[in-house]
This record gives C-alpha cells, sequence and structure tokens, in this order.
C-alpha cells in the first residue's frame, strides 16, 4: 500500500503548504496582490479538488479527486473520495491521516507537522507577535511567475532546508486561487485544480474533529 501513502504524503505536503500565505503586503504587484486579496477576504473555503502525482521518472501519474476545506485559523480537512476514501483532518493542534481500507490512522503534531511546509500558507500562522506577514518573510520568499495557461502564478520557495519541498507554484484566476504546483526535494511534481470554490461558507467544527472509529490501529501522537 505503498501508493496510498505517497498519495496522503503529497497531500499533506500540499494541505500543510496552504495555511502560511494568508496575508501579505498589498505593496506587490500581480499574483502576489491577487493572494492577498483572496486570503484577505476568505476566513473559510470549501472546493472540489483533482491532484496528480508525477514521479521524477514521470512514469504512471497518480490520480485523485476529492472535497477540501479550511477554517482560519489551523483548520483544514482534505477527502479524497476517488480511486479509494482517504482522509486528513487538522484541528490545528493535531493532524490524522485516515486509511479506512487499512484500517489505520496515523497522528501527528500540528506545529511539528507544519514547519516551513505548504499547510502554513492556507490556514494560517503568526511570528509569535501576532504577525503573519512577519512569519511569511521569515518562512518563504516570494516571487512573481508570469502567466501561463490563462492563470497568474506566484512562486513561494522555502527559505528552510527541512521544509521537504523545493518550491510551491500558486495560480490566480481574477482573484481565485485555481491551482497549486508542488515541487518536492525527490524530483515529485503534486500539481492540484481547485473548483466550485465557495469561500466563507459556514462549517461546523465537528468537520475539523477526528475520532478514530472502533477496530482501527492508532499510530503516532
Amino acid at each position: 500500500m505503498q501508493y496510498t501513502k505517497n498519495w496522503s504524503i503529497s497531500l499533506l505536503s500540499v494541505s500543510l503548504c496552504l495555511c502560511g500565505l494568508l496575508l501579505i503586503n498589498k505593496a506587490h504587484a500581480g499574483a502576489i496582490d491577487k493572494l492577498h486579496a483572496f486570503f484577505e477576504t476568505t476566513k473559510s473555503m470549501r472546493a472540489d479538488f483533482a491532484q496528480i502525482v508525477v514521479a521524477k521518472n514521470g512514469k504512471r501519474p497518480q490520480q485523485s479527486t476529492g472535497v477540501m476545506m479550511f477554517s482560519r485559523p489551523g483548520k483544514f480537512r482534505w477527502q479524497i473520495e476517488k480511486p479509494y476514501s482517504q482522509l486528513l483532518v487538522g484541528d490545528g493542534k493535531k493532524i490524522w491521516i485516515y486509511d479506512p481500507d487499512l484500517r489505520q490512522v496515523t497522528v501527528k503534531k500540528f506545529d511539528a507537522a507544519l514547519g516551513s511546509s505548504p499547510v502554513a500558507l492556507l490556514v494560517g500562522e503568526s511570528d509569535g507577535k501576532g504577525s503573519d506577514k512577519g512569519a511569511l518573510e521569515r518562512n518563504f520568499t516570494l516571487r512573481e511567475a508570469g502567466e501561463r495557461e490563462g492563470l497568474e502564478w506566484l512562486e513561494a520557495i522555502p527559505k528552510s532546508a527541512d521544509s521537504g519541498f523545493e518550491k510551491l507554484l500558486l495560480g490566480f484566476f481574477g482573484n481565485d486561487l485555481k491551482s497549486m504546483e508542488l515541487f518536492d526535494n525527490f524530483g515529485q511534481v503534486t500539481t492540484l485544480f481547485f473548483s466550485n470554490l465557495d469561500r466563507n461558507p459556514p462549517l461546523s467544527p465537528a468537520l475539523f474533529r477526528f475520532t478514530a472509529p472502533a477496530g482501527v490501529d492508532v499510530l503516532g501522537e
């Protein structure tokens, strides 16, 4: 079931990458300005996603579809629906990765998993002094990446060597986040496409908590 585990790692990296780019300096232009406009007005979100994971050798791309949600600060939910079910949930303190086929859930500390990784871009973090911008500039280098496939792109490069990825590209159409491309340290590329995006929907707190069903093995913290 290594195939499944690779998908969950890719999805966790992207979802963990989404949490810290939420507030940003309006002085930047283009895609960075769109990023600011999007996240400045988005406290929660629900969207359908399609994910494609391509290994360094380019063979046998892995594809999946599902639903993602987040609620600031610190809460997210990624539900893979096809080709099989898998669930990632974060409540700001812990992250659960649940594989129904294996009847197994892995639990991680939220802060340890977050770091400079991709959920920091979406769910929100601060520098300890109440400044999201300070945390962002400490953890990432941002630059405009031009236009491609009808989208305006932003590149985020982690400053930490322990982030687990080389760079993240975010593609905007208008002020909507439509695509993300994550390049990890092993040459693997994970691409996400978002559709049916709903900003600021009412989301129940129960969506961001997880209780293991009876008989499920619990691994980790």
